[in-house]
């Protein structure tokens, strides 16, 4: 049965097939639980889509554990900051089953072979593209303009020989994947979108995501009223300067897509009398002010852009293009400067959720006709760069190189020996990088799959367990925001906000059922002083008023805070 398995009965049954869906929860007065402060999370949980569609995309096997309790389990590890599945091993079952109303909780190895199931047929993807059109409508306006960015996974493993990346939080080329995430200015994440193989931000922009973003966003101005009004546009997307480039800004443009992103060769300064103060709200909510400038540019001879630029303090000049040409100025420049709020997003996540996991180990093969560098290219273009990197350190030396004012018979020897030599590895290394190049320019710079040599050849890591993974993840992370909001409404330190629900996730507390009422009361420990305590109870005020029930049962939450 397991440590910590009493309810003997319904598991015996349930291995012999009399249970089809799972045990229902049964709560039972309980004290002092560990970590049972994260049930403040389910109404949040819940709120964010933690188990909507899941019975319409998703299937267990007869068993004794409910879906919906699987997925609770999963959305309460992420908040309660239990990185590693294996780490449940080190945790009472016990402890943990008394949250989700069962004796105890599945072993990891069930765990994993629950997840194994709950990832097949393609299901993660399907549930994570529900979600995202649920979360754009639920609110349009955050929705119409969306964040771009990639975000790359080191792979230490040795289950597969990755392609490397350039890694810029590292400053190195490491063997990885590449994520590109989706986000509102506010940081909420939207969906997620892996690569087995990178093909660049552009590519990846046009040919998956803006199709996809197409069809979901929603509120769109309808094919009438963008004729009758030639300046509107459907959306806007906003991403760093690796997806900078006129042409394809112009393809978004004929697609009635506003662009929002750095100008990657902005040239000269402008006057500084040209800047004036804007107020500009940013994503949190607070105003800024802004020394902003704005002109008009033709980009490449086919595109007329707004370029927008802001002054530092210390005068330098950050310069931003955009095709949205109904948005006031400081609205479009606090729109590019939110882009931190992706960036804070990514940073969080690895640091509390843990993103850049490993979910499976298992592997799955690339397809023959996918496109890759040829290795031999990437190998003679390296030669290139190396020895054009030693030919310039040697034009610098052979050009300081002087005489001075020693005419000695000896000293002007060396010279003109030293100029000699030098004269000639300059000459030696420009033949050999024009043989080189010219071997580079028969040498086909991409390649299929198929045509690679076998000790270059890799599979890509398992990537529905890691959406599954990263969906719930996504859930976890919307509910804290959400609750964060809250608190902060009663915090004089906003920052401070997410600190406290962390130590809330993981703070005692009571449970006591009461089936005649139908009321689960959960009382939470109190913690530092009386000023969080004070945020805690209005936190707890605003959750009672959602009357949530525990999934699976009949019993209403009721949050409260232990005098």
């Amino acid at each position: 049965m397991g440590m910590g398995a009493t309810n003997v009965y319904d598991r015996v049954l349930a291995s012999l097939g009399g249970i089809s869906s799972g045990v229902d929860p049964t709560f039972k007065a309980s004290a002092d639980i560990p970590n049972g402060g994260v049930m403040l999370a389910l109404p949040a949980l819940l709120a964010s889509g933690l188990l909507c569609h899941a019975e319409k995309i998703f299937q267990l096997p007869p068993g004794y554990y409910r879906m919906d309790t699987i997925f609770l389990l999963l959305a309460f590890m992420a908040l309660s900051g239990i990185k590693f599945m294996e780490h449940l091993r080190y945790c009472s079952p016990g402890e943990w089953g008394k949250i989700l109303g069962i004796d105890r909780i599945p072993e990891v190895n069930t765990l994993r072979e629950k997840i194994e199931i709950l990832s097949s047929a393609n299901r993660p993807s399907q549930w994570l593209a529900e979600l995202s059109s649920q979360w754009m409508n639920d609110d349009p306006l955050l929705a119409s303009v969306l964040y771009i960015d990639g975000h790359v996974r080191v792979y230490n493993g040795h289950q597969t020989n990755l392609p490397k990346h350039y890694v810029a939080r590292q400053k190195l080329c490491l063997r990885a994947t590449a994520d590109y995430w989706i986000n509102a200015m506010n940081g909420q994440p939207f969906f997620v979108i892996s690569t087995a193989v990178d093909p660049g931000l552009l590519q990846i922009l046009e040919n998956e995501i803006i199709p996809r973003l197409e069809s979901d966003v929603p509120c769109q101005p309808s094919d009438q009223e963008l004729e009758s009004d030639n300046l509107r546009h459907r959306f806007t997307v906003v991403f760093d300067r690796e997806g900078y480039s006129p042409a394809f800004i112009l393809r978004m443009k004929t697609k009635r897509i506003a662009c929002l992103t750095y100008h990657k060769h902005q040239g000269e300064d402008w006057p500084e009398n040209e800047f004036s103060p804007y107020q500009c709200k940013l994503a949190a909510g607070h105003l800024v002010e802004m020394p902003l400038a704005e002109r008009g540019v033709f980009l490449g001879g086919k595109l007329w852009v707004r370029e927008i630029r802001k002054l530092s303090k210390k005068g330098h000049q950050t310069s931003i293009i955009s095709t949205d040409f109904q948005g006031e100025i400081q609205a479009v420049a606090a729109g590019m400067f939110a882009r931190w709020s992706q960036e804070n997003f990514f940073k969080y996540m690895r640091c509390n959720y843990n993103l850049d996991r490993v979910i499976s180990y298992s592997t799955e093969p690339v397809s023959e006709t996918t496109m890759v560098v040829n290795p031999d290219y990437r190998k003679l273009d390296s030669d290139i760069r190396k020895n054009r990197s030693l030919l310039n350190r040697r034009k610098l030396e052979f050009a300081s190189l002087t005489l001075d004012n020693d005419l000695a018979p000896k000293k002007v020897e060396e010279y003109q020996q030293k100029k000699a030599d030098l004269q000639e590895e300059i000459g030696g290394l420009e033949s050999i990088i024009e043989g080189v190049k010219a071997d580079r320019k028969k040498t086909q710079k991409h390649i299929s799959v198929d045509k690679l040599p076998e000790k270059e050849r890799f599979e890509r890591l398992d990537t529905q367990s890691k959406y599954f993974i990263d969906t719930i993840r996504l859930i976890a992370y919307r509910a804290e925001t959400s609750m964060a909001n809250i608190l902060r409404e009663t915090m004089s330190k906003h920052d401070e906000a997410r600190i406290l629900l962390r130590s809330l996730y993981s703070a005692e507390a009571d449970l006591v059922p009461d089936y005649e009422k139908q009321i689960l009361t959960v009382r939470i420990h109190p913690l530092a002083n009386n000023a969080i305590s004070k945020s805690i109870r209005h936190l707890c005020e605003n959750l009672n008023d959602t009357e949530t029930t525990f999934p699976g049962s009949n019993l209403r939450l009721v949050y409260d805070l232990v005098s």
